[in-house]
């Protein structure tokens, strides 16, 4: 299941990087974007990244850890897709 921050947890945590100039904003994981920015109809994912809408759009809002677990399941979805795709 896409990780999407609640409407509450997505105002709370841009507020709090704005009272502090950005700084608490974790980069340490790099984004999965290639650029191609696309979503698929039919899975409504990025036919770039595999990612949902949300999970793109609360990226810069999402710890390390919350950004692990987005790849970990992308993962996933790629292993799920192989295996879909070869039936």
């Amino acid at each position: 299941m896409p990780l999407t921050l609640s409407p509450d947890e997505r105002r709370r945590r841009r507020l709090q990087l704005r009272q502090v100039g950005r700084s608490l904003m974790d980069d340490s994981v790099a984004s999965p974007c290639i650029a191609v920015c696309q979503i698929d109809d039919a899975t409504a994912l990025c036919v770039g990244c595999s990612r949902s809408v949300g999970e793109v759009t609360d990226w810069s809002l999402l710890t390390a850890e919350e950004k692990r677990g987005v790849l970990a399941e992308l993962a996933e979805r790629s292993a799920a897709q192989q295996t879909t795709g070869s039936d």
